[in-house]
């Protein structure tokens, strides 16, 4: 029997994550067994101390690591963490159908039910996120916000919440969804007035590129219209010079037989917000429309700036 050992993150929703693609990997394949490598990383360690926090590149770096060691055949990430132009020597690919890629709004128990198309916070609701990009969005919608900066796997997130040291929090909805913890989400808000990041929702499935048989169970696990949406995402990513560090959010969708391109990018302190709203026939075309409305609006400037706040 042939095993494919998985390197993934030891917190809950990458081993959620991780396991999810082994359960769909060995459907089909009698003859395929599979093992998760759940590894350590830099970045988990410093979001338990008062280190600075760690860009998302150092959790995928430890599990790259492992598959050019030999200790893993395959990796598992979160689509939105890995770099918008990966090695050479580790493709990636989107794994399966896509998670809500939609943005969460949660509260405590005790919070009601907000709208799907904007947040429902009190004028001065102290939120936590750890991303600039819904910093931005968020204080872009509300100036009257606090949002702070809030570190930590999921579970330990929620605890904070819950212990009343925010009002809210803004996490991925996809994330919520596969730890089973969808009922926690106040609001999923709206793509087009809150655009998620490039990628997010989606799994990455990431291998030695000399692994042709990992290569092989990829192509098998990868659903066409998803794999065409998150890499134009990732491509008008790379185009605007722009990483997963910056105030961007960029969401390509299928919507009434037609493809929907949003963007919409901030200054850091949310003074200053873009959208831009494109639809067509195809993915690729969509990106090239777009990098040309938008170096025409002046977002490279405005993501300059942002960068170097």
């Amino acid at each position: 029997m042939q095993t494919i050992r998985i390197a993934t993150r030891r917190s809950r929703l990458a081993l959620a994550q991780a396991g999810a693609v082994a359960r769909q990997l060995r459907q089909g394949n009698a003859g395929l067994a599979t093992e998760l490598v759940a590894l350590a990383t830099t970045g988990d360690r410093q979001q338990r101390t008062d280190a600075p926090p760690a860009g998302k590149q150092v959790f995928v770096d430890a599990l790259q690591s492992a598959l050019a060691s030999g200790q893993a055949d395959a990796a598992v990430h979160s689509m939105k963490d890995v770099p918008a132009q990966p090695s050479a020597a580790f493709p990636v690919c989107a794994f399966g159908l896509r998670g809500d890629a939609r943005d969460a709004c949660v509260r405590a128990p005790v919070g009601g039910q907000g709208t799907e198309n904007g947040h429902s916070l009190a004028a001065g609701a102290k939120v936590g996120t750890s991303s600039q990009r819904r910093r931005a969005f968020l204080v872009a919608q509300d100036p009257t916000l606090d949002v702070v900066s809030v570190r930590g796997n999921v579970d330990t997130r929620l605890g904070r919440l819950d212990a009343g040291e925010f009002d809210a929090l803004l996490l991925a909805c996809a994330g919520l969804d596969r730890l089973g913890l969808g009922a926690r989400v106040d609001q999923r808000l709206d793509p087009a007035v809150f655009v998620p990041a490039p990628g997010q929702g989606a799994i990455a499935l990431q291998w030695a590129a000399e692994r042709e048989h990992v290569a092989a169970l990829a192509a098998a696990h990868t659903h066409p219209e998803v794999q065409q949406a998150v890499a134009a995402e990732r491509e008008l990513a790379v185009r605007l010079g722009a990483d997963c560090a910056l105030p961007l959010g960029i969401h390509c969708h299928r919507h009434n037989g037609s493809w929907r391109l949003l963007v919409q990018a901030a200054s850091a302190d949310g003074g200053q917000c873009m959208r831009l709203e494109l639809a067509g026939d195809a993915p690729w075309a969509l990106v090239e429309r777009a990098q040309t409305r938008l170096a025409a609006l002046g977002i490279h400037d405005l993501l300059a700036a942002a960068a170097a706040q």
